[in-house]
């Protein structure tokens, strides 16, 4: 709802002068109303002392017989965003949040939450303690531990399920969503909505105390009392974590928490939800999510971003409109900005019309977008055939076939259309940056911003800054990937930037195995049972054999003579087999077929190939065969990272986490690579070199954090690399 002041009930003059619980939770009343506000800014993280401080508040107010009603409330844009990340890894000091939450919901007088903004996490938590809610228009609530390896510990699996069933409950809890308020009020999480979501509490909670009205605990909460409806939903949910997340440890612990609420009362549930919390907290899959998520945020920090400030972002051109270019478009549709889509002609300007369409007709039938927003996106986008239309262009991505030649053009003639100061981006995967910078005449302006396919699902965006690319204008591309929501990594300039001159490296590993013995079937099971999502052939599949092989051409001529080389890829290639798109690759595709199924002409083209280089084939163990290809991995991100191409090692595994399918819960190659332990990775490292002294080299940064006894985290930290 939304309130008018022809509701109040005590006006604000009557407001008595504030007082302090502590430095971060302050207190005031209105009348018979106590308001508590947290002021923990920059987001309200429930600190130690701002848990101390709410427990003194709601002690004080259920003294105060002058106190019918309390409202708890907050300063800033959001609620509460959670729990307080400087606390990561440190003892648990009391209250806990669960005694606070607790303590809340057993205050013998009225107590309505004001949620201005997001409630994330505990936020939510402390909201669902309290008896009643008001949104405001601005209010989100979520329950996104999950994503870093934990579950709700005080209360969020009890009282939320309690509050709105099991079923939303558990969808909010395993996917870790936000929900805007409309919805969380449709859901019954939320008693109001209200422009003004702190003053419509205070009249609430007002008369409330005056009619006497008891409490409304959420722990009594219906939620649960079709126990038929309960149980098909977590038996449904039991379903969807072993088929989805069957290696993630705390989506389980998460539904056997909500399963016991059907059977055992709220005390004992809250028992065991500690008791699962504190299983996940010892988890080592929580390392890993953790690391993921702060090295994310860790990878904003760039020197270009902090020096300067980004240019303007409004008009976008991107020019080329296949899969990738039109994926961009549509990243930037969404993002709300306009955009110019050019093509060479009409036709194929149709074409890539066509698959932005065809990507929001999908969106719309999955009742993921409504019609009218589709609309609303597709207004957004121009069309044109040729470069003229990117005059008034604030940043042009250029998204054209990967050849240096035709990239150097396009440059050439961008630079003399486009206003002063627009950034030029190429998205190229593999080509020197520098070298299309310097073709352009304005190689300040130039960047590359390398989308991943599908640019629009896809999270990561590497900025690849060449030598001359002027701050501002990275800046740019950190603020477009900000818009985009995407992760951003800084790359320097070298063949592949970080993921692709790592894949090249791990790919290598993985070619010489199938030649030496195992089967690319073999090798894509082990990576899937370590817990990547796909295999690394399934992947080239995916992706489409001919860009790989092009590149591989580009290289032959620089290629070192003595490097052991595969040709089982390029057999495959010279075939016309690139993978799903030709039905063909290393697997076979039929109609419809997104998996694809072993091939034994593939099996045969590998033994002949391996008849060829005389190689006598063996056998590879799973452990083996990951052991290798995360060993490559781990080796070349070393070099990346000594190459100064990755600023820290977090990078790497940013890249490696979000571009490229390593398990987020393991955190990153280079976050494993600790602990296994540098040590046992140059042990292993040295006994494969016996066979291939040059490919098994180690890196000399691994050699030397190895020799001093340090780690890979320890340059996180120091921010530095050596």
């Amino acid at each position: 709802m939304t309130c008018t002041h022809s509701y109040w009930v005590v006006p604000l003059p009557a407001l008595q002068r504030s007082s302090a619980m502590s430095d971060f939770v302050q207190t005031r009343r209105v009348g018979n109303v106590l308001v508590i506000t947290i002021q923990n800014p920059p987001v309200n993280a429930l600190s130690h002392a701002v848990r101390l401080g709410l427990t003194t508040a709601v002690a004080a107010a259920r003294e105060d017989t002058l106190v019918q009603a309390v409202v708890l409330a907050s300063s800033g844009t959001l609620f509460i965003g959670g729990a307080d990340i400087r606390e990561f890894g440190q003892p648990r000091q009391p209250p806990l949040l669960s005694q606070v939450c607790d303590e809340i919901e057993a205050l013998n007088k009225p107590v309505v939450a004001a949620v201005h903004g997001p409630a994330l996490g505990g936020g939510m938590e402390v909201a669902l303690a309290a008896h009643f809610r008001v949104g405001g228009p601005q209010a989100q609530f979520a329950l996104p531990e999950v994503l870093l390896g934990l579950m709700p510990g005080a209360g969020g699996t009890q009282r939320t399920p309690r509050l709105i069933g099991a079923k939303a409950a558990l969808d909010l809890m395993l996917t870790g969503r936000r929900i805007e308020a409309a919805r969380a009020r449709e859901l019954g999480l939320v008693d109001r909505l209200a422009d003004d979501p702190l003053e419509t509490a205070i009249i609430w909670a007002q008369a409330l105390a005056d009619q006497g009205a008891a409490p409304r605990r959420t722990c009594d909460g219906h939620g649960l009392d079709d126990i038929q409806a309960s149980a098909a939903a977590i038996q449904a949910a039991r379903i969807e974590v072993q088929r989805k997340h069957s290696q993630l440890f705390s989506p389980a612990r998460i539904v056997d928490a909500v399963a016991a609420a059907l059977e055992q009362p709220f005390e004992a549930c809250i028992r065991l939800e500690s008791e699962l919390f504190l299983q996940c907290l010892d988890s080592p899959q929580r390392l890993g999510l953790v690391h993921a998520f702060f090295a994310e945020r860790e990878a904003l920090k760039v020197p270009e971003a902090a020096a300067d400030a980004p240019r303007r972002l409004e008009r976008i051109g991107v020019i080329g409109g296949g899969t990738m270019g039109a994926g961009i478009a549509v990243s930037l549709l969404d993002a709300g900005l306009q955009v110019i889509l050019v093509e060479r002609d009409e036709a194929s300007l149709a074409r890539g019309r066509a698959t932005v369409e065809k990507v929001y007709e999908g969106l719309v039938a999955k009742h993921r977008l409504s019609p009218e927003a589709c609309a609303g996106r597709l207004a957004q986008l121009e069309g044109a055939v040729g470069y003229g239309a990117l005059a008034d262009a604030d940043l042009v991505i250029e998204a054209v076939f990967e050849d240096m030649a035709v990239k150097k053009a396009v440059f050439t003639e961008l630079a003399t259309i486009c206003k002063p100061g627009a950034v030029l981006a190429t998205n190229t995967s593999y080509l020197d940056v520098d070298v299309i910078a310097a073709s352009s005449g304005r190689a300040s302006d130039v960047i590359g911003l390398h989308f991943f396919s599908p640019a629009n699902v896809m999270k990561l965006l590497e900025v690849v800054v060449p030598r001359q690319a002027a701050a501002d204008a990275v800046a740019t591309g950190f603020a477009l990937a900000k818009r985009l929501r995407k992760v951003a990594v800084r790359a320097g300039v070298c063949d592949g930037f970080i993921g692709n001159r790592i894949l090249a490296c791990y790919r290598r590993a993985a070619e010489y195995m199938v030649e030496d013995g195992a089967s690319p079937y073999e090798v894509d099971a082990a990576l899937r049972g370590f817990g990547f999502p796909m295999g690394l052939f399934q992947v080239m599949d995916l992706a489409g054999g001919d860009i790989a092989w092009a590149a591989r051409k580009r290289r032959a001529a620089t290629r070192p003579a003595d490097e052991r080389y595969v040709h089982i890829s390029d057999r495959l290639c010279e075939r016309g087999w690139f993978g799903q798109k030709t039905q063909r690759g290393w697997y076979r595709y039929a109609d419809g077929d997104r998996h694809g199924q072993p091939d034994p002409e593939v099996l045969a083209i590998i033994a002949q190939e391996r008849r060829r280089a005389g190689v006598t084939p063996r056998v590879f163990s799973a452990q083996e065969i990951v052991q290798r290809y995360l060993g490559a991995m781990i080796n070349e991100g070393a070099n990346v990272v000594l190459e100064g191409i990755a600023l820290r090692p977090l990078d790497v595994d940013v890249v490696l986490v979000n571009g490229y399918g390593f398990p987020r819960y393991r955190g990153g190659p280079l976050l494993y690579a600790d602990q296994v332990g540098l040590p046992v990775l140059l042990e292993r490292m040295q006994a494969w070199a016996v066979e291939d002294a040059q490919f098994w080299r180690p890196s000399e940064l691994l050699l030397d954090l190895a020799h001093r006894g340090e780690s890979f985290a320890s340059l996180n930290r120091r921010g530095d690399k050596r």
